[in-house]
């Protein structure tokens, strides 16, 4: 399939890559083709030469609209071509020759293109930063889009609930007019699960599963919604059954390359949650619910309580876990003593204050001569 697409377009460069790893082990149809590779490569001189040209005159004829579109027109040539560094120079320079706030936000969109694909997520940061500082130009859809491109950088960044916040504003406009980026499927299966990984169960209600934007991107989701759903209501086998169906595909998703941790942020939240309002939890039921065994729970438990995440301890003969509740009587007491001091030396400020007062021993501000 990647070897069809490929030859659509004129990135020869990812051609040879894609049917060196192919190897011919897909057979003869899917070997090198160097007359196609030969000829494309002729044509993206002539055609780079070209536009080189062009531009050269308009630099000459000092037109400043003309040379911003030149450098954009290579600019799409390069990026087109697979030469990402060169597209992102490209793109760049139109700054020094942009008119219009739309000339602006029109290069900053480049800019996070290409920088997404680079990998280079402090460029995509710096340039969402420049075209929020243009909010005259600043439509809905390009709001979105730069959304998601801030999206991505954050959980690039590993900062869950920063992307989840930016991945749940994006609103239905966007659609697929930022395909080449994000689907609407990625902004549903991104937002929801870094929201799991990160959010408490109020935000979850209020702002994934009573949000109505993100309600029409789940809808393409169905799997997601149903593992937030089930998140929600407690159902944490389900849920994490559904996540584990999902994994095999979310671990080729080129922005989820850290779908590990992700999966293991959301396993460690469901496991608070589930401990978090009881007493004592028999394990033997909660390794039910989690579908591992006792043995394995009892680890993943041990840790969370060595990392103050959850404040209990472990029962291991009868196989118990009890909650560490807060000595209320203890706690009741203190706060008392507090109150009590602070009387005494509101009291004592008070008396103070009155008999400087009855001695007339206070601080006059001196008149300038």
């Amino acid at each position: 399939m990647a070897h069809e697409e490929i030859k659509k377009g004129e990135n020869t460069q990812l051609y040879r890559e894609v049917v060196h790893k192919i190897d011919g082990r897909l057979g003869p149809k899917y070997s090198m083709d160097a007359t196609w590779c030969n000829m494309t490569d002729r044509k993206t001189e002539q055609r780079k030469e070209k536009l080189e040209n062009e531009l050269n005159a308009y630099r000459t004829n000092l037109i400043k609209e003309s040379i911003r579109m030149g450098y954009n027109d290579l600019g799409d040539f390069y990026y087109a071509h697979g030469a990402l560094g060169d597209a992102f120079k490209s793109y760049v320079r139109t700054r020094d020759y942009c008119t219009t706030s739309k000339h602006i936000i029109q290069m900053c969109l480049s800019a996070i293109l290409v920088s997404i694909e680079m990998g280079q997520f402090t460029h995509v940061t710096s340039y969402i930063s420049k075209a929020e500082q243009t909010p005259e130009a600043l439509d809905s859809l390009t709001v979105s889009k730069l959304r998601c491109a801030a999206g991505l950088a954050h959980l690039a960044a590993k900062k869950y609930k920063l992307a989840a916040c930016k991945f749940l504003e994006v609103g239905p406009e966007l659609g697929n007019s930022y395909s080449e980026v994000i689907s609407s499927q990625d902004v549903a299966t991104y937002g929801g699960l870094c929201a799991l990984a990160s959010f408490d169960r109020t935000e979850l209600k209020n702002k994934v599963i009573d949000n109505i934007n993100l309600r029409n991107f789940l809808e393409l989701v169905p799997k997601v919604r149903e593992l937030i759903n089930d998140f929600y209501s407690s159902q944490y086998a389900s849920c994490l059954e559904y996540l584990g169906n999902l994994k095999s595909n979310l671990m080729l998703d080129i922005h989820l390359h850290h779908f590990e941790t992700l999966y293991d942020q959301i396993r460690i939240k469901a496991l608070i949650q589930y401990t978090h309002s009881s007493v004592s939890v028999d394990l033997r039921m909660m390794a039910d619910a989690f579908k591992t065994s006792v043995a394995g729970l009892e680890k993943e438990l041990e840790t969370l309580i060595t990392d103050n995440q959850i404040q209990a301890r472990i029962d291991s003969h009868n196989k118990i876990l009890y909650a560490r509740h807060a000595n209320q009587r203890n706690a009741t007491f203190q706060r008392a003593l507090q109150i009590g001091n602070e009387f005494d030396r509101d009291v004592r400020a008070m008396l103070l204050r009155a008999n400087l007062l009855k001695h007339d021993y206070n601080l006059r501000a001196s008149r300038k001569v």
